[in-house]
């Protein structure tokens, strides 16, 4: 089916990172390669988010094909750094194996935010992040709630605030940002992992009566078809 494009991009966790993958309305229509890419590439990360691990496969495999056929390992490299981030958001804090094994063809902002996503951010690499990346890179543990909210994008925000629980600065107002913000969303899976990073620092200051009442949440969450 024939679309008219506007800015077809793909998107890695964040509106300003955004890996233009045809040019805009006013050229020529992208091959049809950079359309699928995109749209499987929206689908996989949806699916992920909502708990659906059958459809994240199938359309993740199919994005990585189109790009795949291409060629061009950075293009290969940007979808990894995309399922990487879904599972950053989600408190999925492993190594980013896909795109690793494609680092030494990768531009230095790719290189960068993968290294944001592992919470191991050199200073002097702040400059290749995005605007709103860079106020939660550089922020201090009192600062990042403010850098977390600047951030607009639901997707970007949840990965930022998984860089700031992974590199010791997320506080309870961080957390409870993820948490509303993945509530929002419908989005199950982060929403699993934010509620039990809650309950968990409940359990750990002794109040038994949050620790329960964010266990009933939890259960509530876990129902869900």
């Amino acid at each position: 089916m024939k679309r008219t494009p506007s800015f077809f991009i793909l998107r890695v966790a964040t509106p300003g990172l955004a890996f233009v993958l045809a040019a805009c309305a006013s050229g020529p229509r992208p091959p049809d390669w950079q359309i699928n890419a995109r749209d499987s590439g929206e689908r996989f990360v949806q699916a992920y988010l909502s708990g659906q691990p059958r459809v994240d496969a199938l359309e993740f495999d199919r994005a990585r094909a189109e790009t795949t056929r291409t060629g061009q390992p950075q293009t290969v490299a940007r979808i990894e750094l995309l399922r990487c981030a879904a599972r950053t958001a989600s408190l999925v804090l492993e190594p980013c194996a896909g795109f690793e094994v494609l680092r030494q063809d990768a531009a230095a902002p790719e290189r960068a935010y993968a290294d944001y996503l592992a919470g191991r951010l050199q200073p002097q690499d702040i400059a290749l992040l995005t605007p709103a990346q860079r106020g939660v890179a550089a922020a201090s543990e009192q600062a990042a709630p403010a850098a977390l909210g600047a951030i607009a994008d639901p997707l970007s925000r949840l990965v930022a605030a998984a860089v700031l629980l992974q590199t010791g600065r997320a506080s309870p107002g961080v957390i409870t940002q993820a948490v509303d913000t993945a509530s929002a969303q419908g989005w199950r899976r982060p929403l699993l992992a934010w509620l039990g990073v809650q309950e968990q620092r409940a359990l750990q200051a002794g109040d038994a009566a949050e620790a329960q009442r964010l266990r009933r949440r939890i259960d509530l969450v876990l129902k869900a078809p």
